[in-house]
């Protein structure tokens, strides 16, 4: 591992570097890491801010959608000169300006079956920041049979809810284990239909990356087995445990999920 910093990273990196647990040891692990971040909305910008802030070696962003001005409210890393940009095109410009010493790789494309196998196995930790079912499962699917650990966030109006994946290590629980199946269409709103308040994806997608931040350095306790529930007008915040079960389709001790389609 290269820990040979210059001196504008010693004093960019400074106040991690005070940090015990962290040193230049951990930055080190940081530098040498690589995040994909699928989606690069109300969750994927803080998420991908604040990695790349931490001096994250390389992260990918992946969004095929384009920048419109209801996004603004709550997509943090993108600006109104930038309406009608690829939103990973637009993050980008955010991340290369927060941290020119990051290397951002921009995925303009749809996080399909095809598009996972090719990107998943490239990088060391998968963030989910999507706000759809098809594409949540696919990921959580994804991440279980190539063996990359999942950080996955949702939100909707007032809430939400992060936990982390890590069932290709044996023993934990996936993602089907919390949700067998997508609901079914036009069951649960998405946030253009139902609303959300913009600081929300903050605190969810800040969260995120506190995750992917001690999965790389090693330290804490992570919320691997465990749901996190945040209630923001309660101003209340609990986990629940998960378990993992054996009669799970992907997961279980006969799994009938086997490959991506």
């Amino acid at each position: 591992m290269n820990l040979d910093f210059s001196e504008a990273e010693i004093q960019r990196y400074s106040r991690h570097i005070l940090l015990g647990p962290v040193g230049a040891l951990g930055q080190g692990k940081l530098r040498a890491a690589r995040v994909l971040v699928v989606g690069a909305g109300g969750l994927g910008s803080p998420l991908a801010l604040y990695l790349a802030a931490a001096g994250v070696g390389t992260i990918g962003l992946v969004d095929h959608d384009t920048l419109e001005l209801s996004n603004l409210q709550r997509q943090v890393a993108h600006t109104t000169a930038r309406l009608g940009q690829n939103k990973a095109d637009s993050a980008a410009i955010a991340l290369r300006d927060l941290n020119p010493e990051v290397r951002v790789e921009t995925h303009a494309r749809r996080m399909e079956a095809a598009a996972a196998r090719e990107l998943i196995p490239r990088y060391d930790i998968i963030c989910d920041g999507t706000d759809n079912f098809p594409t949540r499962f696919l990921l959580g699917d994804a991440c279980h049979l190539l063996g990359r650990p999942l950080v996955s966030a949702a939100v909707l109006r007032f809430e939400g809810q992060l936990s982390v994946f890590r069932s290709h290590e044996g023993g934990h629980p996936c993602h089907r284990c919390l949700n067998p199946e997508p609901p079914p269409p036009g069951l649960v709103p998405s946030c253009s239909e139902a609303g959300v308040l913009g600081a929300v994806t903050g605190v969810m997608g800040t969260l995120q990356a506190t995750e992917v931040l001690k999965l790389i350095l090693g330290i804490g306790e992570t919320l691997t087995g465990r749901l996190l529930l945040w209630d923001a007008l309660d101003a209340r915040m609990r986990t629940v445990r998960l378990k993992r079960d054996p009669g799970c389709a992907l997961c279980g001790d006969h799994p009938t999920i086997t490959t991506l389609s």
